[in-house]
């Protein structure tokens, strides 16, 4: 088996989308992966299944999601294994450690091009500061990310894919909780 975290986009957020975590974990359970559990409000779930393909899994917790529920979040899935990784390449490690608040874990659907991130980063008008790996973005918000101006829609425009964001402090408690 292998432990799963899905992210979802555009949960609970402005009365759109509206889902109960304990209807999710319901879900979850229904479509018979094990071990379901969920993390805050706004949509982190860790799972157990046999391996499969994650953008596999994201489709079809998308269709599911949309049929059970009547609700349609986009999902991104990382395995726990790929999460751990994710956490390690963070390009921003004294940031991590003295304001992780303010610093965001962006999962993307697609990997990114080295001139789709220099694009992102010109667009900056403020100082936050932007790195990528693989199929993730890190942004450090000095100002947090309320007030910045780099936006998910002006990120996702220059980076040419959908993403969905976790602070670090959020990112590190859910590696915690796929590993127990």
């Amino acid at each position: 088996m292998t432990t799963y975290i899905a992210l979802l986009r555009g949960i609970n957020v402005g009365g759109k989308n509206i889902i109960a975590m304990a209807a999710l974990r319901a879900m979850f359970e229904a479509l018979e992966f094990a071990n379901a559990r969920t993390l805050l409000q706004s949509g982190n779930v860790l799972f157990d299944a046999p391996a499969r393909k994650t953008a596999e899994l994201e489709t079809f917790l998308e269709t599911e999601t949309k049929k059970r529920l009547k609700a349609e979040p986009e999902y991104f899935v990382r395995t726990a294994q790929e999460w751990n990784e994710v956490l390690a390449h963070n390009p921003f490690p004294r940031e991590a450690k003295a304001d992780p608040a303010r610093l965001h874990v962006m999962a993307l659907k697609t990997e990114p091009s080295a001139a789709e991130l220099k694009a992102l980063q010109a667009a900056i008008k403020g100082r936050e500061t932007v790195g990528l790996w693989k199929r993730q973005a890190y942004v450090y918000f000095p100002d947090g990310a309320g007030n910045s101006k780099l936006t998910p829609r002006l990120l996702e425009s220059k980076l040419g894919t959908r993403a969905t964001g976790r602070n670090w402090n959020t990112a590190q408690k859910l590696l915690a909780l796929a590993e127990t």
